[in-house]
C-alpha cells in the first residue's frame, strides 16, 4: 500500500535529504516550499514501483544547475509543474508516476508537487542515492543509450529576464548538455522533467527505496535533535552505517563556479600529517589523505557536518570552520544503473582532473 506523505513526511525528507545531498542536492528552504506545497494542495503518495503497472509511465523530476548561493537563480514550485505538463503533452501519454535523479536538500521532493498536479504517485526510486554533478550519472541506465528521449527545462530569474521553457529531444548524452547550459542561462538553477520510461524499466534500473530511506534517515535525525549534536550524528551514523573518515578545521577552500554551471574545486581540512582534501564538483566526489591516498569515492556518500550534526553544502562552507567527514561505503547503498556505467564518468574526471570511473567501478574505498 502506498503512503500518503505529510508535513511531518517534508522535514524528515529535507533533513534526511541533506544528508544524501553530498554537500549539493539543492536547498533546504525550496525543499521545505516543494514539499509543503505539495502537501496543502492535495495528498503525494509514495508508492513502491510493483504498485504500478510494468507498461506505466514513469519520468524523472529533476533540479539542475550549481546551487553554492554564487548565481542569481531563480525557481518556483509552478515551474516544476511546467516542466512535468510539456512532457506530458509532447510525450501525448499520461505519466503516472515521478521519481527523482538524486536525493538531495531539495531534490528528494522534486516529484512531490508534479505528482498532485497531474494527479500522479510519487514512486519510491532515485536514480542515484546521493546528490551528483552530471544528470547522466541519475539517468538510470539512459547515458550511453542511442534512443531519442524528451527532456524539459521551466524556470529562471525572472527579473532578469531569464525565464526559459525548453523541450528537447534526442540520444540522452547530447541533449543533457543544453539542459545544463539552460540552466546557466536561467540563472544557474532549473526544474526539469526528463527520461520517461516504464515502470519496468525502473524497477530494473533504479535505486529502488530511496526516497524511503531519506525518510528514515530524517526520522532519526528529527528524533534525536532534542538531544544535541553528538546524539544527532550518532543517529546519522547508526541509521546509514557509515562513519567519520576526518574532522578538523577547514584550512583551505579553492572552489569556483563554471560556465557549465558546475561548482568545481577543493577544500582541504587540517595539515601536515592530518590533511584530508575533499574533492568537489557541485558536490563532494572523492576524498584524499594527506599522503594524496584515495579514501573515498562517488557513489560512496561523503558528507559534511557540523558539530550539531548539521549536513554543510559546499556553499556554507568557509576557511576556518570545524567539521566532521561522514563516510557512508556505496556496498551499503542500493545503486542505480548509471553510476556503474562507464560512459558517465570521462566528463567528470576531465573537469575535475582526478580518477573517478576506476574507485567509483571497482572496490570500494
Amino acid at each position: 500500500m502506498g503512503r500518503i506523505l505529510t508535513l511531518r513526511d517534508v522535514e524528515a525528507a529535507v533533513r534526511g535529504g541533506s544528508v544524501y545531498a553530498a554537500g549539493g542536492g539543492g536547498w533546504v528552504d525550496h525543499g521545505r516550499m516543494l514539499g509543503g506545497a505539495a502537501v496543502r494542495m492535495g495528498k503525494p503518495e509514495l508508492v513502491s514501483v510493483d504498485e504500478l503497472a510494468p507498461e506505466a509511465i514513469v519520468a524523472t523530476a529533476a533540479a539542475i544547475g550549481a546551487p553554492a548561493g554564487t548565481t542569481p537563480w531563480e525557481m518556483q514550485g509552478v515551474d516544476y509543474v511546467k516542466a512535468a505538463q510539456l512532457l506530458q503533452e509532447t510525450l501525448g501519454k499520461k505519466i503516472a508516476g515521478f521519481m527523482v535523479g538524486q536525493n538531495g536538500r531539495s531534490s528528494t521532493l522534486n516529484g512531490w508537487l508534479p505528482a498532485v498536479t497531474l494527479g500522479a504517485k510519487v514512486v519510491d526510486a532515485v536514480g542515484d542515492i546521493r546528490a551528483h554533478p552530471t544528470g547522466d550519472m541519475g539517468s538510470i541506465g539512459l547515458a550511453g543509450s542511442p534512443a531519442p528521449t524528451i527532456q524539459t527545462a521551466v524556470g529562471g530569474n525572472r527579473a532578469d529576464n531569464r525565464y526559459i521553457e525548453l523541450v528537447v529531444r534526442g540520444a540522452t548524452a547530447k541533449v543533457s548538455p543544453i539542459l545544463r547550459t539552460a540552466s546557466d542561462m536561467s540563472g544557474g538553477f532549473i526544474a526539469s522533467c526528463r527520461a520517461p520510461v516504464t515502470a519496468a524499466y525502473v524497477k530494473a534500473n533504479a535505486a529502488l527505496g530511496g526516497i524511503s530511506l531519506a525518510l528514515a534517515l530524517g526520522e532519526a535525525i528529527l528524533d534525536a535533535e532534542d538531544k544535541g549534536g553528538a546524539a544527532v550524528i550518532d543517529a546519522i551514523l547508526k541509521t546509514t552505517g557509515g562513519a567519520l573518515l576526518s574532522e578538523g578545521r577547514i584550512t583551505k577552500k579553492a572552489v569556483v563556479y563554471t560556465k557549465e554551471a558546475f561548482d568545481i574545486g577543493t577544500v582541504t581540512l587540517e595539515s601536515g600529517k592530518r590533511a584530508t582534501t575533499l574533492h568537489i564538483m557541485n558536490e563532494y566526489m572523492a576524498v584524499d589523505d594527506a599522503g594524496g591516498r584515495r579514501i573515498a569515492t562517488f557513489p560512496d556518500v561523503i558528507t559534511t557536518l557540523n558539530t550539531n550534526g548539521e549536513p554543510l553544502s559546499v556553499g556554507q562552507l568557509e576557511e576556518g570552520m570545524t567539521i566532521f567527514v561522514l563516510h557512508v561505503p556505496k556496498t551499503l547503498i542500493p545503486l542505480g544503473s548509471s553510476v556503474l556505467d562507464p560512459t558517465v564518468y570521462p566528463p567528470v574526471e576531465k573537469a575535475m582532473g582526478i580518477d573517478i570511473a576506476r574507485y567509483a567501478l571497482g572496490a570500494s574505498v
